[in-house]
């Protein structure tokens, strides 16, 4: 056992105070030092890179779009709104046996945008917003008047191209981007002139691709909530580099925040087209298709419901000549799969004639591979040369009877051939013969299909006579008429 002194134990009591002091120094020094964050305290959100939060990221794009766009302002005689509410009643034939000469026209104004994508003056807009101008007239930003003509306009695409004309040699263009890099979400601007407002810039994103609206089968707009209204037609749609994705064609009425824009890489093709020959030439096929319904799938033996269903092959088609056939499905065209119709539409309208597509199809149970030629489509190739005659002889645009056609109109069998349309004017549109209508006999002989309806019509001429068994729902009836071509 140790012992020891009063003036030793004073002595280590002393020690030991001052060596607490010490040591208690330095960790309150130590606590002082920033603390690493508990397990369980998650760390402050950082801010999204892709979105532009700085105000000037889309100043400096309008910047730079601004002087391309255009504003467009037409005036217009004639046409449907130009007529008087009595002509609009009785028609232009009964005005002119009573009246004489048609009064002159009210000059009718609209106004659009467009873009500039050439220096020369060359400008987008929409076919629509140049339709039956007897006068262009362009606005620039900076307040100039321009005189503008028509180079071309293809209403399938609603593209125009437009030339400024006034002796100026050089003109602030915008340079057309890829839009087939464009995503779902990217920001984008639309710029023009809604309400007639002049260089107005609204900001969005793009909702989505590949949309089809029903304005015709080259239908393939970017849809976008950047604000488009009246009068932004024609101008365009830019991406954060500052390039021409889209030209705003269309909003949907009721719809806000809901506006489609023509592709930028379509209008390239176009634009390019219509600048060289001053129309577009389109691939055809020589095929009737239709959509393929689980029901068909079925009875086809196909795998799905995705695919074309070919319901007609017309002779001496680029079709027929690679041997497809009547029942086919269209599975792939040139590499990309079809879902439906519209696909394959767009897909074969904007080939350039005259190239091979590998193409597969399912036939009889199983899959094969044609190699189809595009050919030019007789609509866009002989309309110069058919002018005013272009009616058909008989005046009726009739279709094969599929399961699916004769459960619509409620039919026992698929036998006979329907109407689906009747020009006016026509002898069959006078006879009485109308859209839905069965054609069951032409001339008191049986119609099994549309290849029977063809061979009893094909040799007919001006002056025949026709006499045709009608089904029209439950009853029966007999149409009699004389064939002209009007």
């Amino acid at each position: 056992m140790i012992s020891l002194s009063r003036r030793t134990l004073a002595l280590v009591l002393a020690l030991a105070v001052m060596l607490g002091i010490v040591v208690g120094g330095r960790a309150a020094s130590r606590s002082e030092a920033p603390r690493a964050p508990a397990p369980d305290t998650a760390p402050p959100p950082a801010a999204s890179t892709q979105i532009p939060l700085q105000s000037n990221t889309f100043a400096r794009i309008a910047e730079a779009i601004k002087p391309a766009v255009i504003n467009i302002n037409t005036i217009s005689r004639g046409g449907a709104l130009g007529r008087t509410p009595f002509e609009e009643f009785f028609g232009e034939e009964f005005f002119k046996r009573f009246f004489g000469e048609l009064p002159e026209r009210i000059p009718q104004r609209s106004l659009g945008s467009g873009v500039v994508v050439d220096p020369s003056g060359i400008a987008l807009t929409n076919a629509h917003v140049i339709e039956g101008a007897t006068s262009i007239e362009v606005i620039s930003p900076d307040g100039r008047k321009h005189k503008a003509r028509v180079v071309g306009a293809d209403k399938k695409t609603d593209l125009a191209v437009l030339k400024l004309d006034d002796g100026r040699g050089s003109f602030p263009a915008a340079r057309l981007g890829d839009s087939e890099r464009v995503q779902v979400g990217d920001w984008v601007l639309a710029v023009g002139s809604p309400f007639g407002l002049q260089a107005t810039v609204t900001a969005g994103i793009i909702s989505a691709k590949a949309r089809q609206i029903g304005q015709g089968p080259f239908d393939d707009f970017l849809q976008t909530d950047a604000a488009i209204n009246p009068g932004n037609s024609g101008g365009p749609l830019v991406n954060l580099a500052g390039e021409v994705i889209g030209i705003n064609t269309a909003i949907v009425a009721g719809g806000t925040g809901i506006g489609f824009a023509i592709p930028s890489n379509m209008a390239k093709r176009i634009y390019g087209e219509l600048l060289a020959k001053g129309r577009v030439t389109r691939g055809w096929l020589g095929v009737s298709i239709q959509p393929l319904t689980p029901e068909l799938a079925r009875s086809f033996g196909a795998k799905d419901s995705r695919g074309v269903l070919v319901s007609d092959v017309m002779r001496d088609s680029p079709a027929a000549k690679a041997g497809l056939q009547t029942g086919d499905i269209l599975l792939e065209f040139d590499g990309k799969k079809l879902e439906g119709p519209g696909d394959l539409q767009r897909a074969v309208g904007l080939a350039p004639p005259g190239t091979t597509a590998r193409t597969r199809v399912w036939r009889d149970r199983g899959e094969k591979t044609l190699d189809l030629k595009i050919g030019d489509a007789p609509d866009e190739r002989e309309v110069a040369a058919r002018g005013s005659r272009g009616r058909s002889l008989l005046g009726l645009d009739v279709r094969p009877i599929t399961p699916d056609v004769a459960r619509q109109l409620n039919l026992r069998s698929t036998e006979g051939v329907v109407v689906a349309g009747v020009e006016d004017g026509s002898a069959a549109s006078d006879a009485g013969v109308q859209r839905g209508d069965v054609i069951r006999e032409v001339n008191r002989e049986r119609v099994a299909g549309l290849p029977d309806f063809e061979r009893l019509t094909r040799n007919l001429k001006q002056g025949d006579r026709l006499t045709v068994l009608l089904q029209r729902g439950p009853m029966s009836l007999y149409v009699a008429f004389t064939i002209t071509t009007g």
